[in-house]
Parts: structure tokens; sequence; C-alpha cells
């Protein structure tokens, strides 16, 4: 009973900051409940539910409002450990992801089925955010190929989970570099649309990403900017979507404006 009701609320909390279109007061807020959910867990840490929001929230945070480079590399590898520790508790065969040979691995994540794909795509978000916290440190960057499988894994059990969540991912796993180092920034591009496709035009964060990661690579100054006005031009509050498109609405802003020196 317990923990049903601490997982009740640890949803409600989730789904009100994920509705707040106030970003000071979630960056102000959100903390005291992240020691919240600390607690949780440390009442009840094999708790595979509760270890997923608690990664969810850590990972977002560390990503939206966490700067010093230090502290979102702390806040990520906890995200990352508590995604880690969320299935491993819930399936027994998977509780080395991080370090088993990639063969292995490869045939691991292939075992996830649709009706566990929260659980692949909380490890692979998180991931992807140590990965970004990391940047310059090689071997965080060879585990991009994990991240990678993961999230191709997730596009074939369900390509429309989370509004389109993971074509965002593999959007910006495929712009990372220009086509001359590897990159498939066409790929990226095709998974952002789908990603804007998915979300029904709400998420105006992918359009932001799209313009960052796409538009800048390649030198589109139209479609950069074409993106980012129909951000600005689009009201943000939408169920489910409304913080990040407030964030959307402020980096939008601050593209369009650096923009003029980039182009």
């Amino acid at each position: 009973m317990i923990s049903s009701a601490t997982n009740k609320m640890a949803k409600n909390l989730s789904s009100a900051i994920i509705n707040n279109d106030d970003l000071a007061t979630v960056k102000s807020g959100a903390p005291a409940y992240l020691l919240m959910l600390d607690s949780f867990i440390e009442g009840d840490p094999n708790d595979a539910n509760m270890l997923l929001s608690a990664s969810k929230l850590y990972g977002a945070y560390a990503g939206v409002f966490v700067k010093d480079v230090a502290r979102a590399r702390r806040l990520t590898q906890k995200s990352l450990d508590f995604a880690l520790r969320a299935n491993c508790l819930e399936f027994n065969d998977r509780c080395d992801l991080k370090n088993m040979d990639f063969k292995k691995f490869e045939q691991t994540i292939k075992q996830y089925e649709k009706e566990q794909i929260e659980f692949l795509f909380t490890l692979g978000s998180s991931w992807a955010g140590w990965i970004q916290a990391h940047s310059g440190d090689w071997n965080a960057a060879a585990d991009l190929a994990r991240v990678t499988l993961i999230m191709k894994h997730a596009l074939k059990l369900d390509e429309q989970y989370q509004s389109g969540q993971v074509h965002l991912y593999l959007g910006v796993l495929n712009t990372l570099l220009p086509p001359s180092l590897g990159g498939k920034p066409e790929i990226g591009k095709q998974h952002f649309e789908k990603a804007i496709h998915f979300s029904e035009n709400k998420n105006l964060m992918a359009k932001v990403i799209y313009a960052e990661k796409y538009a800048r690579l390649m030198f589109k100054q139209k479609l950069h900017d074409k993106l980012l006005n129909e951000v600005l031009k689009t009201e943000p509050r939408s169920k489910g979507f409304t913080l990040t498109n407030m964030l959307a609405h402020k980096q939008a802003k601050e593209l369009l404006a650096s923009g003029k020196d980039y182009f």
C-alpha cells in the first residue's frame, strides 16, 4: 500500500512539473522533489518503478537547468545508476548492461518487448544524458553505440512512444557529426520530422533541436529561421509539453539571435 501510494505521488508530481509554465518555479522547487524521491528509494530500494521516476527527473533536471559541468556529471550519473538498477530489479538477466561485451549487450537489448519499453527508453535517455554531460571523455563517447542500439530497438517496439520521443533522440544521434566524419544528418532530419509529426506539432522542443542540430550543421538558415519562428508563434501551453515548450520559446529566441553571426 505504501509503495503504491508513493508511486502515485511520484507520477502526480511529475505530471505537475511537466505541465508547469514557470521555468523559475520548477528550477527552484525541483531539488526538493529530488530529495523526496531519494527518501522514498531509501525506504524501498527495490521499487523499480520509483527508481524509474527518479532516473527521469534527475536526468531532466540536469539536462534543462544544470550548467555546472561537475554537477551535471554527478546528477546524470545518478540518473543512469537509477535506470540501471531499475532494469536489474525488473529483469534478473539485465544486471550488467554497462559492462557486458557489445555482442551480449545487443542480444540482451533485443529481448525487450513492447510492454517493457518504459524501462528500455528510460535507460537509453538517461545514458544519453550521461554521455552529453561527459562530452570530451572518449570513454563516454564510446557508449554512443550502445545508446543508439537501445533507441533503435525502442523504435521497433513503438515509434510513437511518448509522442515520438524515440525519433527525437535518434535525430540527435544522427546529427552529432557532419557527413564527412560519418554523420547521417539526412537520416536525422527524417527522425526530427517524425518526432514533430507524432507529437501532433505540440512538442516545440523538437523543432528547436531540429534547427540547432540539423539546420545549423548543414548551414540551412532558411529552415533554421522557419522552425524557430514557428516555435515562437505557437502557444506553448499544451498538456504534457508545457514546461519543455516554455524552454523551447526561450531557446528559440537565443538561437535566432545567435544565428545572425552563425550563418
